[in-house]
């Protein structure tokens, strides 16, 4: 079965617009990966100031495939105007992982 990588990032209110605007200009950056099954970028509603970014992958190896290949090259160099990196729209960040051991989907 499939493996779940939920990556929890610590937004500062005045932050959220940047980093949704950042994820909605991602264009395909992980879709077209080897093994990837799913994306959903979660905006908290209330009593957290965490946005869950949900991805999930056919397996370990396809998921690390990605984070050594495009994920490292669309966040590794400069970017912005004059060279200078973006200053990340988040505070913190934690990566929990995930064994899918059980599903369902709407019945037909």
């Amino acid at each position: 079965m499939s493996i779940v990588k939920i990556n929890v990032l610590t937004v500062p209110e005045e932050q959220r617009e940047v980093l949704e605007k950042r994820f909605a200009a991602r264009a395909g950056s992980v879709e077209n990966s080897d093994g990837f099954e799913w994306f959903e970028l979660l905006r908290p509603l209330e009593g957290t100031d965490q946005y869950l970014v949900y991805t999930r992958w056919a397996d370990e190896a396809s998921f690390q495939a990605w984070m050594e290949g495009s994920m490292r090259a669309s966040h590794g160099g400069g970017g912005g105007e004059g060279g200078e990196r973006p200053k990340p729209a988040a505070t913190g960040s934690t990566l929990w992982s995930f064994e899918v051991v059980q599903q369902a989907a709407p019945k037909a």
